[in-house]
């Protein structure tokens, strides 16, 4: 499947948060929309980063309370993995999985266009795996 089937069944929305914002404010964005990260953006249609809850934890942990009064600039990744719409899915699985990354914005000529987690993708191979085994159960119990 590709990632633009992905989107167009789960949605294309995605929730941004400016680079100029507190920490504590996208901490409040992550858990009103519950989310697993906010692409950076200071125009909304372009990413400068991505920041995930991980990212604040770290930070926490490391920084300690301090860390929510940091802007997001200062903690986003700034190398920000992107796809495509025309990208499959099996793709980003291996791309998710080889990197350690659970959320990549889709980008269509150079404006961002979505993103998709690590959940989106498992959901659409499990759903592939329930079709394949409902089809190999019909195939099986027709010769009976």
């Amino acid at each position: 499947m590709h990632i633009k089937s992905l989107l167009f069944n789960k949605g294309d929305s995605v929730i941004t948060v400016e680079p100029d914002r507190s920490v504590a404010d996208a901490a409040r964005s992550l858990a009103v929309h519950r989310v697993g990260a906010l692409v950076v953006s200071a125009d909304g249609d372009h990413i400068d980063g991505i920041l995930s809850e991980r990212d604040i934890t770290w930070a926490v942990g490391n920084r300690g309370p301090a860390a929510l009064d940091m802007l997001v600039r200062e903690l986003m990744t700034r190398e920000v993995t992107t796809c495509s719409p025309d990208d499959t899915t099996d793709h980003l699985m291996q791309v998710m999985t080889q990197r350690r990354i659970r959320h990549i914005p889709v980008v269509a000529d150079g404006c961002l266009c979505g993103v998709v987690s690590i959940g989106d993708v498992v959901k659409h191979r499990l759903a592939e795996l329930e079709t394949e085994a409902g089809t190999l159960h019909e195939y099986l119990n027709a010769g009976r």
